[in-house]
């Protein structure tokens, strides 16, 4: 996957790459599509959710540009792939959804391959984890019409989040920089995301 996917388009953090060699995506996929695990595409984890394609879970990762010692919040654990990555990168995430059969699901995945440094909540994702505030970076795996306010409140000075932003079924990946609260904004790759749920998402 790393080889015939990742390298080729271009994720070139040492990092990010040896993160997603290490992390078992075969866990975080039903066992129905065990088989096609590691396949360039997204498929369904049930809930009307999905796991990410491969190289979207790494260069939203990427992006984010995690040395080690961060805090990171991520909106929308679904499957949990995408947390255990960035579990293997950062020094503590947090991780919220709205559906609490996934967040169970992927609580107990984090358990089973040893992860002690991803604390799984279920909740509005849009409204963050103000108990939690501030984080060094936010990854929303989820699209969303506008970044979510109380979000960028949580963000530190300095910090990073990475977020797809849209149209509901048609949405640009941006990296957003927290300067003197301004969010400098860089844009990047098309994609499509299943909507962000919640009182500063979609309605549903």
């Amino acid at each position: 996957m790393v080889d015939t996917q990742l390298v080729p388009r271009g994720i070139s953090d040492v990092r990010v790459l040896e993160a997603m060699r290490s992390v078992p995506r075969h866990l975080f996929v039903p066992d129905a599509i065990i088989d096609s695990a590691y396949a360039d595409m997204a498929m369904p984890i049930g809930e009307n959710q999905t796991i990410s394609q491969p190289y979207m879970v790494a260069i939203m990762t990427e992006l984010l540009g995690l040395k080690g010692y961060e805090k990171v919040l991520e909106i929308g654990t679904g499957s949990g792939y995408q947390a255990a990555v960035l579990a293997a990168l950062a020094k503590e995430v947090h991780t919220i959804e709205r559906i609490p059969a996934l967040s169970v699901r992927a609580a107990s995945k984090f358990r089973a391959i040893g992860l002690d440094n991803i604390f799984a909540h279920v909740g509005d994702g849009t409204l963050g984890l103000p108990e939690n505030a501030p984080f060094d970076g936010i990854i929303i795996t989820a699209a969303t019409p506008d970044i979510p306010a109380p979000l960028i409140e949580q963000l530190k000075d300095g910090g990073i989040m990475v977020v797809p932003v849209g149209e509901r079924y048609s949405q640009v990946l941006i990296k957003a920089t927290k300067r003197n609260n301004t969010l400098l904004k860089e844009y990047h790759t098309p994609c499509v995301f299943v909507p962000l749920i919640g009182e500063f998402g979609w309605n549903g």
